[in-house]
């Protein structure tokens, strides 16, 4: 499914880059070589960093 029709982000692209340290939208546009046009996508990609790391922060305890 895409994230980000603009630039053709996937979810997988997104966890990609989310997994491999982006904490914000710019980190996460910047490892895909590309960036925010339209921004639509930008809540749901700041939604996905904080499902991501409250999974993390469940694991960690």
């Amino acid at each position: 499914m895409y994230v980000c029709n603009c630039n053709g982000l996937r979810q997988r692209d997104v966890a990609q880059a989310i997994e491999a340290g982006a904490t914000r939208p710019r980190e996460i546009f910047a490892s895909n070589q590309c960036s925010a046009q339209c921004a639509k996508c930008v809540c749901e990609m700041r939604q996905m960093i904080q499902d991501t790391q409250a999974a993390f922060a469940l694991a960690a305890e």
